[in-house]
């Protein structure tokens, strides 16, 4: 047998999960301690690429094995499905209420994965989870992060907690090499714990699980963290947060509070950002849908903020209930802001205009700078794209 991978492939649900997914494909999405990619690479043991939309390919491309695997990119891992996936046959299509979910092909085949023949059609019919809109990142997460915990700590040993610390139920708790914690509290008695390598914990912070921070993640002095909550690798959090997810890379150092949302990467929340995240008359939330371009119920009370990857907010912003944030917005001014901020978006409740690509482009080289990385051409052609796309909803 030749080599093997994994293609994940991104189909109408990734509009749906617009504006995240406007800089990644839907595989790239994290919940629970890791995205859905390193879900499906840890449980297979193989390395995965993509078939996602154009302007993306340059930055996720595709790499076609002997044998591939093909899987939609927001369907999350469970032991039944990945038994079928792993039984269907060359040429094959794994399919739930004709969506089809994976295939397996050849070198060969693998152009024509997606017109599986009905006689090669395997049909699922057990439970499924997909990620298909934004809300559901924060709302399935206490399952994901139960779920990544057992992937990732069965059979090892974690490293000790100091003794400054107070914990409950030590067992749910799971501190990666390099981590350090001191003078906090730790709860799991609800959810476990993950600390990710690297990581730090200072004095005075308040976990209640399911928590996840990730590899060198940073929670600042006083924190209070509320399960079941996701702060990505390479972040930076302070004040008040709830079952929030946060991909990467972003900031939120300090006080403000921030519920039931989800915040790409290279994020920046300024201090005393504030996200409502229930209604005054405790109605259901409604969140705008790139899909279908208009505002879709979500069938929850508590909905906050979805910000897509370089945005940021000035100091004392307010997010009102259920806002979507897109792709490299600045956003600051007194009162409320709207709740649909399209990509490029610069200024506040009262004015509103067009951030300059070009400008856009300069602050986000020098972020990658910052953490002695490079902005590339790759990132400048889909900063291109993005704001090319999302030029109708600026208007």
């Amino acid at each position: 047998m030749g080599s093997s991978g994994i293609i994940f492939f991104d189909d109408q649900d990734w509009h749906h999960l617009l504006p995240l997914t406007y800089t990644r494909p839907m595989a790239n999405c994290r919940i629970g301690i890791l995205t859905i990619r390193e879900k499906w690479e840890h449980i297979l043991q193989l390395k995965s690429s993509y078939i996602t939309q154009d302007y993306l390919k340059a930055s996720f491309p595709l790499e076609v094995n002997e044998e591939n695997i093909f899987i939609k990119g927001n369907l999350l891992p469970d032991p039944p499905l990945v038994d079928a996936v792993m039984n269907l046959n060359i040429g094959q299509g794994l399919y739930q209420n004709n969506i089809l979910l994976a295939a397996k092909t050849d070198r060969q085949t693998t152009k024509s994965f997606s017109r599986v023949n009905d006689s090669s059609r395997v049909d699922y019919s057990d439970p499924i989870q997909v990620i298909e809109y934004p809300e559901e990142l924060f709302l399935k997460n206490k399952e994901e992060l139960q779920k990544d915990f057992d992937l990732i700590t069965r059979d090892r040993e974690s490293q000790k907690i100091d003794s400054s610390n107070r914990i409950s139920s030590p067992e749910n708790i799971f501190v990666e090499e390099g981590a350090s914690i001191e003078h906090s509290i730790l709860n799991a008695n609800d959810g476990p714990i993950y600390i990710g390598k690297g990581s730090k914990i200072l004095d005075g912070c308040m976990l209640r699980g399911g928590v996840a921070l990730c590899d060198k993640a940073v929670l600042k002095m006083g924190a209070k963290i509320y399960g079941p909550t996701t702060i990505g690798p390479s972040c930076k959090v302070g004040g008040e947060n709830k079952n929030v997810v946060i991909f990467g890379h972003s900031n939120k150092s300090h006080d403000g509070y921030l519920g039931n949302a989800v915040v790409g990467q290279w994020c920046n929340l300024g201090a005393d950002t504030n996200a409502s995240n229930l209604k005054n008359d405790y109605s259901e939330v409604k969140l705008w849908n790139y899909g279908s371009e208009s505002f879709r119920k979500t069938g929850t009370q508590f909905c906050g903020l979805i910000m897509a990857d370089h945005s940021k907010s000035g100091i004392n912003t307010m997010f009102n209930t259920g806002t979507v944030v897109g792709v490299s917005c600045n956003i600051f001014g007194p009162g409320y802001q709207k709740n649909f901020i399209p990509s490029f978006s610069y200024g506040g409740p009262r004015d509103y205009s067009t951030y300059r690509l070009k400008k856009a482009l300069k602050v986000a080289t020098r972020v990658f700078e910052r953490k002695s990385l490079m902005f590339t051409e790759n990132d400048n052609s889909v900063f291109q794209a993005i704001f090319d796309r999302s030029a109708k909803y600026r208007k």
